[in-house]
């Protein structure tokens, strides 16, 4: 019995080391592909708004305040409204090491007063004849981003341990997939909609696989989120086509528009169902680990389970969750656009207009079409997971 357990362990390894240089194959290969030759159709000269002058972002250190002219606006919740003169040293970049004397504009919506001894981002402009001035872009949040995003990272290693750690990873890989494959992917032309559901299969099988290795349990999980996601894909694309609505109508499309303008071939129509499925993506991922992982379990304490118990068993597990993992995908979205939210319940709008404005529309198709396809993940993986853990 010990040297069966024992040899499935070692079979599960070298399917999983197999299958993550498979992976590695893949991403390599498609970094290639992406950045070798030219640079993405343009990409270059999108935030080239200065005529001849180059823009540079540095980080600087507040010396001292030469003069400062500000108020509390008692309208705004008592926000500072004015502008400070700030002598600045830079302490990247260039000009680093360079004293400088910058303006830093504030208001409720924008920017803030700072300190001596604060940290700050600039705007540095270079003119065409060498010359160079700068404004304060904002305070530095830098640094506490970096101690919260550490502070993130030592709960989830203590309080998951070994298999917190397997998390980050799979969570670093996936931001690293997002913003060096599927967005320059996008930015190439590449169809929006099938490319995004294609990379999120990817991420998940990688997760998935650094996370349990090769198993029956990662392969019903695998096998279950690609179902759910895809079917979170064709609900969002009927939804869109009978609504009439797409990415055109998302808040940021305008901004994306005009880049396309400059030779840009991304397709904005896809961006609403690529959102879905992207948001769908973490929560079918978890739904259908637990419930591969709690199948796994109950054949292990009783092995005599066929099929049809295992996945009566998989739904009721799976009916628990249904309720919880609706309402976070709903009001993820919701919360996203809380204050416009507000903005709308104070114009007082009627049933018809509130329901037939855009925003409204895009976050009902967005958050139904995911929560349908996490839904419908639930039997998927109860049935592949029965399927595959009652073999022999």
């Amino acid at each position: 019995m010990k040297n069966n357990a024992a040899g499935q362990t070692a079979k599960s390894k070298k399917a999983s080391i197999t299958v993550l240089i498979f992976a590695a194959v893949i991403f390599f290969g498609a970094l290639f592909l992406i950045y070798s030759g030219d640079v993405i159709n343009g990409t270059e000269d999108i935030f080239d708004v200065y005529g001849d002058e180059q823009v540079d972002f540095e980080k600087a250190t507040v010396v001292s305040i030469v003069n400062e002219d500000m108020k509390i606006d008692e309208e705004a919740d008592g926000a500072y409204a004015g502008n400070q003169e700030l002598e600045v040293v830079v302490k990247s970049g260039k000009y680093k090491g360079e004293i400088m004397v910058v303006y830093n504009y504030f208001g409720p919506l924008s920017g803030c007063p700072v300190s001596e001894g604060d940290s700050v981002t600039l705007t540095i402009k270079t003119h065409s004849d060498g010359e160079h001035s700068a404004t304060v872009y904002e305070f530095n949040r830098i640094p506490i981003l970096g101690i919260f995003l550490l502070l993130f990272f030592i709960v989830v290693m203590i309080i998951g341990g070994r298999t917190g750690l397997k998390s980050l990873i799979g969570l670093v890989f996936t931001i690293i997939c997002l913003f060096a494959i599927l967005i320059p992917l996008l930015f190439k032309g590449a169809p929006t909609v099938f490319t995004t559901f294609i990379v999120c299969a990817y991420i998940a099988m990688v997760c998935f696989t650094i996370l349990g290795g090769v198993g029956r349990k990662t392969i019903s999980a695998f096998l279950g989120t690609v179902s759910g996601a895809f079917l979170a894909m064709v609900f969002g694309l009927g939804v869109q086509h009978f609504a009439k609505i797409d990415g055109l109508r998302l808040e940021d499309a305008e901004v994306l528009l005009q880049i396309k303008y400059l030779g840009i071939t991304i397709d904005l129509r896809g961006l609403l169902v690529a959102s879905i499925i992207i948001c769908a993506l973490g929560a079918v991922m978890d739904v259908a680990m637990s419930i591969s992982s709690a199948l796994e379990e109950v054949h292990a304490a009783n092995p005599s389970l066929g099929i049809r118990e295992l996945f009566r068993s998989g739904m009721n597990i799976g009916r628990d969750m249904v309720g919880t993992m609706t309402n976070t995908l709903i009001l993820a979205f919701l919360g996203s656009e809380f204050t416009l939210m507000i903005f709308l319940y104070y114009r007082g709008l009627t049933f018809y207009h509130l329901f037939s404005t855009a925003f409204v529309a895009l976050e009902t198709i967005s958050g139904l079409s995911s929560s349908i396809g996490m839904v419908l993940a639930i039997p998927l993986t109860a049935l592949i997971s029965s399927a595959l853990i009652s073999k022999k």
